[in-house]
C-alpha cells in the first residue's frame, strides 16, 4: 500500500512555531514530531511506501525523514515550487502512483486505521473516499432568523453539529484524469467537480481520536494529552 503525505504548507496559523520548522515537524510531546508519528502509524498499518510532497522548508523534512528505512518504509519526495492546493501536487506525481492510494495531510493526529480507509475505498468503487469526523461548532452570538425585515425566530448561542473532512482520503488515480499537471487543484474543487458530474465520493465516518495540528487549539490539546494517548497513537512503541 502506498500513501502520499502533503507536507508543503507554510503553517501560518502555527506561527511562531513554524517560522523555523515546517509544520509537519512541530513537536508532539517530548520526543516525537507529528510527521514521525504519522510515518510510524502508516508502517504499523501495513503501508510499505510513501511519497512526501514538500515545499516550504522542505529540505528540513527531507533531512529528517531520509529514505524512511528507519520506519520500515520506502520514502520518496515531490517538490512543490509554488502552492498547488491540496490535490495539485498529485498531478505531477500521477505517473508514479498506483491505481489506488491514500492521501493525507502531514499534520493529522489520529488513531484512524489508515489501511481500512484504503480497503474501504477500493471496495466502494468510488472515485474518492473522505474520512469524516463529527465536530460541534459553538456560535457565541444570539442567532436571528428574519423574513421581510421581521425577526421570526431567535436562538441564543446555538451549537451546530457537522461532519468535517479529516484531511485523510482514499483516491483512485483515474480520478485525476482531465486535470493539468502544474496547475493548482484544491480538494474543494475536486469534490465539487465530482458532485457536478454525479460521481459521488464515499464517506468513511470515524468517531475515534482526531486533532488537526494546524489549528493552535488542537496543537495545544495534542501536547497536553499526548502522554496519556501515546499507547493509542503509537501501538507497540
Amino acid at each position: 500500500m502506498h500513501a502520499v503525505i502533503l507536507a508543503g504548507g507554510k503553517g501560518v496559523r502555527l506561527r511562531p512555531y513554524t517560522t523555523a520548522l515546517p509544520k509537519p515537524l512541530v513537536p508532539i510531546g517530548d520526543q516525537h514530531a507529528i510527521l514521525e508519528i504519522v510515518l510510524r502509524q502508516l508502517s504499523t498499518a501495513g503501508f510499505t511506501s510513501c511519497t512526501i510532497a514538500i515545499g516550504h522548508l522542505g529540505e528540513i523534512i527531507r533531512a529528517y525523514v531520509g529514505d524512511g528505512s528507519q520506519w520500515g518504509l520506502t520514502v520518496d519526495y515531490a517538490t512543490e515550487d509554488s502552492p498547488l492546493g491540496t490535490m495539485g501536487p498529485l498531478l505531477n506525481l500521477r505517473h508514479r502512483l498506483p491505481d489506488t492510494f491514500l492521501v493525507m495531510n502531514g499534520d493529522v493526529l489520529t488513531d484512524l486505521d489508515y489501511a481500512d480507509v484504503l480497503r474501504r475505498h477500493r471496495a466502494s468503487g468510488a472515485p474518492l473516499t473522505i474520512a469524516t469526523y463529527a465536530r460541534k461548532v459553538h456560535i457565541d452570538f444570539g442567532v436571528l432568523t428574519t423574513d421581510s425585515s421581521r425577526v421570526v425566530a431567535f436562538t441564543e448561542k446555538p451549537s451546530m453539529d457537522y461532519r468535517v473532512s479529516m484531511g485523510v482520503y482514499g483516491l483512485s488515480r483515474s480520478t485525476l484524469d482531465g486535470y493539468t499537471a502544474g496547475l493548482p487543484l484544491g480538494f474543494d474543487e475536486l469534490v465539487l467537480d465530482l458532485l457536478k458530474t454525479g460521481n459521488q465520493p464515499h464517506a468513511y465516518d470515524f468517531d475515534g481520536y482526531w486533532l488537526d495540528i494546524g489549528r493552535p487549539d488542537d496543537y495545544d490539546r495534542a501536547n497536553a494529552e499526548f502522554t496519556t494517548r501515546k499507547s493509542l497513537l503509537l501501538k507497540g512503541a
